[in-house]
């Protein structure tokens, strides 16, 4: 069998050689020419696959290692009898902790108090979800929009996207749709952001267009928002570099890049073409993830700023202001060559780990500051072993 893998899904080689010849390149590099005798395909995000990439191949299977989708045509694939997979839930808790370190980040920076802070989630699945859960942990007030949740449900706690308008930060987590009733291409458009309250917080770590960039840089230059957090961005890789120095933190697309997420959505995918194919699986998760650089966080016995000991403890593991700095320096790049620069940051991203990795040991077992810890993922224990949490 014949695999043609994004390189950029880590140790593809060494996990999908097990079941065939596996030939590695770009996501960009993907043509009809290179993928034509290929029997399966493994992708990100940045890839398309459609009648145009894959007309005319010997692909019997595709498969992204990305908790969305949007990037493949599946009614093509399934019109073709062609098996697919992608990897939902893979990444969430990286992205959440993407969220979480943004709005620490923000606070330090802006001297906004979380604790008792309004925040709407607008797109409440497996990324959303996780999100609402670590900033209720965090003491804030959450309300939640996802009108298909809302339907199919119908429970009271999803709220229309009116009803997130006055809060005191929002954040985007929705797939890019760009039909439909629910509709999300230009969610974000200049109607969102006249509506939302004056001096908000917004941060975008869904997909680039569901934000009209046109109308966040108008918002930008009028004051409208406080602060604003970018991981995604409208005609990736060629990224707007006037909304880029007017944002407060952006990165490259890396939300949900922790080596754990990868490495999960790289097991899912191996274990759904080895089902397909009817081939024996032999790796499990456990057999690509290292000890984590950070096991232990201590405290001091004095902690102080409860939200600035948290703050501390997140950016020993994810130091979010290093992916802003590096993508700031695509300014230093000719115009024609920041795209290459972009998709750089991210082929050579660095290994970043989930918070669950980490122990934060404390002064005292109990409180406030224990609850939040463990609520945005931390392990913790008390500075003597008997107090373990």
């Amino acid at each position: 069998m014949k695999i043609v893998a994004d390189g950029n899904i880590p140790f593809v080689r060494e996990c999908f050689s097990s079941v065939g010849d596996v030939e590695v390149m770009g996501g960009r590099e993907m043509t009809p020419e290179a993928v034509a005798d290929a029997d399966a395909l493994l992708v990100r995000s940045i890839t398309r696959v459609d009648e145009r990439l894959l007309s005319g191949s010997a692909v019997k299977f595709v498969a992204t290692a990305t908790i969305g989708f949007d990037h493949v045509d599946l009614d093509y694939l399934d019109a073709r009898h062609i098996g697919f997979a992608s990897a939902p839930g893979s990444n969430a808790t990286s992205a959440a902790e993407y969220v979480i370190a943004a709005l620490l980040e923000i606070g330090r920076r802006h001297g906004i108090r979380l604790d008792g802070r309004s925040i709407g989630v607008v797109g409440v699945g497996n990324v959303g979800g996780r999100v609402a859960a670590r900033c209720e942990a965090l003491g804030m007030h959450v309300r939640r929009n996802d009108p298909p949740l809302q339907r199919r449900t119908g429970d009271p706690k999803y709220v229309p996207i009116e009803a997130v308008f006055d809060c005191d930060l929002i954040t985007m987590h929705t797939p890019l749709t760009r039909e439909g009733t629910d509709k999300t291409h230009h969610l974000a458009d200049e109607r969102f952001f006249s509506s939302l309250k004056q001096g908000a917080v917004f941060v975008n770590a869904s997909r680039g267009a569901v934000v009209d960039s046109q109308a966040l840089k108008a918002a930008i230059a009028a004051r409208r928002l406080k602060a604003v957090a970018l991981d995604v961005w409208e005609n990736e890789p060629n990224i707007d570099a006037d909304l880029l120095d007017a944002v407060d933190l952006g990165s490259p697309h890396i939300a949900g890049y922790s080596l754990d997420g990868k490495i999960a959505g790289l097991i899912m995918i191996y274990q759904a073409l080895c089902e397909h194919f009817g081939l024996p699986a032999k790796f499990d998760v456990g057999d690509f993830l290292p000890a984590p650089d950070v096991a232990t966080i201590e405290l001091p016995d004095d902690v102080g700023d409860e939200q600035e000991a948290i703050a501390s403890a997140v950016e020993k593991v994810y130091p979010i202001v290093r992916d802003d700095r590096d993508l700031r320096r695509i300014a230093g790049e000719p115009s024609e060559a920041r795209g290459q620069f972009f998709d750089a940051l991210r082929k050579g991203y660095p290994v970043r780990r989930e918070f669950h990795n980490t122990t934060v040991v404390v002064p005292e077992p109990g409180g406030a500051l224990v609850r939040k810890l463990l609520g945005i993922g931390f392990k913790v224990k008390g500075r003597r072993r008997e107090d373990d949490v």
